[in-house]
Order: structure tokens, then sequence, then C-alpha cells
């Protein structure tokens, strides 16, 4: 097994792993990270997740690793969208003022508030929808190209 296959299937299984807990709502989340901690195990695990789908499709796409003239912006994007996951906890944290990711209505300023909630879903819906969306596209042009020979 090649080291890029040996890593995509790593990222797959983390990102399946982190899907399942997420669907359904698994109480892991919820346990806090170390004892004493206000951190929930929801964050990092969260976290892995977000990082391992677009390494998964960096991976799991040939193209992505050696890119081509036409595949360079593909390898942009994607990087992008990694580097996006990477600062994921440290945005939310700016947005939220705390590792649990709670909102409260009655928060005074930007940080914690409504405004900072909408933009934090946001965010981590980018996340996990611009990966998905190259995916996507490269898949649709990979059909046109063959349909075009």
């Amino acid at each position: 097994m090649t080291k890029p296959s040996l890593y995509f299937f790593a990222c797959l299984l983390i990102f399946i792993l982190v899907l399942s807990l997420l669907i359904t709502g698994s109480s892991i989340l919820t346990v806090p990270l170390y004892e004493g901690s206000s951190i929930p195990m929801g964050t990092p695990i969260t976290w892995m997740g977000l990082i391992a789908l677009p390494l998964t499709i960096y991976f799991g796409v040939g193209e992505s690793r050696n890119p081509k003239k036409r595949h360079k912006l593909f390898n942009q994007l994607l990087t992008f969208s990694v580097g996006f996951a990477v600062l994921w906890v440290p945005v939310s944290y700016l947005l939220a003022g705390n590792l649990s990711f709670s909102f409260s209505g009655a928060a005074t300023g930007f940080q914690g508030g409504q405004l900072a909630m909408k933009l934090f879903w946001g965010y981590t819906y980018g996340i996990a929808i611009l990966p998905v969306l190259l995916l996507i596209i490269h898949w649709f042009l990979k059909l046109i190209n063959t349909i075009r020979k």
C-alpha cells in the first residue's frame, strides 16, 4: 500500500468515525476533555473530522497531489480548505469566547452573541461544504472530459 492510499484510508476512517458520532449525537461529545475541564470532547473530535474531510479528498484524488496546469486551482482551493479547517478552533474561540463554542442570547457584545453564532455556523458549514463541492466539480469536469473523448 502506497503512502497516499494509507493516508487516504486513515483520513477516511477518521472522517467516518467523527461523522457517525456527530450524527448519532453520541454522549462522548459532551464528556469533558480532562477532569475539571470545561472543554468537551466534541471540540477536538469535530476538529479532527473537519480536517480529515479535505485531506481525504486530497489523498483520494490523484490529480490533487501532482497537479497539472488545469488542476492547480483545485489543489489551491483544497489546500485553502485544509487551512480553514486547521483554523476552526482559534476562529471559533474568537467568535464564542469559550472552547465549548456555546453562544448566549444574553451576550452584550459581539463575542458570544447572535451574530457571532451565525458566523460560527456559516464558517463551520463552509469548511464542510467547500471540499465536497470541489469534489463534485472535479467529478463533473472529469465526466465532461470523458464524454468529449
